[in-house]
């Protein structure tokens, strides 16, 4: 058995389905133009110069990577379990191994999840095969997810599109970067452009009163709900002062960063919302720059989620009102 540790390496996970985004952003906005080694969505680098920031199109960050060659599937375990507690895999190749090794390790939920999720704050490392008896390993990562992953059991009968995923998570981890409480019971959500109402369904079920303003109405249903007050309106020409004090805000409006930033912009200065939570929609390739401008808000997160695809999302908790 032996451990080799890259003193500046880092390993980036990219999200599926994700991995020329995760390379475009390195090149493009880090400026990193090293080699590296792919192990499946897995990216490796022997030295990665030194940052706090984690690429937006990264699962999870491996911060502190190192091989681990072993002689047993039980050897492996133990020397893992040595350093820390919680463990996630990421499996790519050499299947079975790796679901060995997961069995020996303390058990932790890689199950789908319902909603309201609370996320764990515990550390928890990723690991992947790189051959039958090594492994790359990380105890310090980015996400306290499992390989950085949310995935929630799907209704597929109630909400009026799959949008909702993305709220879902959005506010999961809002409340896991911030402290926030869900929206609920007497508090005020306004959603832009808000048909046919899939983040809408999230806000009404969980008893919070929802202003959902949009050209289109949303779906019957999300009509006739007492605790959803419809606008037929373009909800980005209605001044703050309009609507007046909201607990949240909520866009997931098709348009340009630099509109959606603006209209942002308004409404921090208005003072009359401190929670916020918009996707940032991309025209062709990501504008890094713009996207910039949203992360350097401050009390503000720009992350990739799970049910994303090439659009980005910012969430921004500042003080109560």
């Amino acid at each position: 058995m032996s451990f080799h540790i890259e003193e500046n390496g880092k390993a980036f996970l990219a999200f599926e389905g994700m991995e020329s985004f995760l390379q475009a952003e390195l090149l493009e906005r880090f400026k990193i133009d090293l080699p590296c080694q792919r192990f499946g969505r897995l990216f490796y680098y022997k030295d990665f110069p030194q940052t706090e920031q984690s690429p937006w199109f990264a699962q999870c960050a491996m911060q502190e990577p190192f091989f681990l060659r072993f002689d047993s599937i039980g050897q492996a375990a133990a020397e893992l379990k040595k350093i820390q507690r919680n463990w996630a895999p990421y499996q790519f190749q050499f299947f079975r191994r790796a679901s060995l090794i997961q069995e020996k390790l303390p058990y932790i939920n890689l199950k789908e999840r319902t909603f309201p999720l609370q996320i764990p704050q515990s550390p928890i490392g990723l690991y992947t095969l790189t051959g039958q008896n090594e492994l790359l390993a990380s105890a310090k990562t980015s996400s306290p997810l499992p390989a950085g992953k949310i995935a929630f059991a799907e209704d597929h009968v109630n909400p009026p599109s799959r949008a909702y995923l993305k709220l879902q998570e959005s506010l999961s981890l809002a409340a896991a970067f911030f402290g926030t409480e869900f929206p609920g019971k007497g508090q005020k959500c306004f959603e832009a452009g808000a048909c046919p109402g899939g983040w809408t369904w999230v806000l009404a079920g969980l008893g919070a009163n929802v202003l959902a303003v949009d050209r289109s109405p949303l779906d019957e249903r999300l009509m006739a709900n007492p605790l959803v007050e419809f606008r037929a309106h373009d909800a980005f020409t209605l001044a703050p002062e309009e609507i007046g004090p909201v607990d949240w805000l909520f866009s997931d409006v098709i348009c340009y960063p630099e509109r959606l930033y603006q209209w942002v912009q308004k409404w921090l200065e208005s003072g009359l919302c401190k929670k916020m939570i918009c996707s940032i929609k991309m025209q062709g390739g990501i504008d890094w720059a713009a996207a910039q401008k949203f992360a350097d808000i401050p009390s503000s997160r720009v992350v990739h989620l799970n049910y994303n695809k090439h659009e980005l999302t910012w969430i921004h908790c500042g003080s109560k009102i």
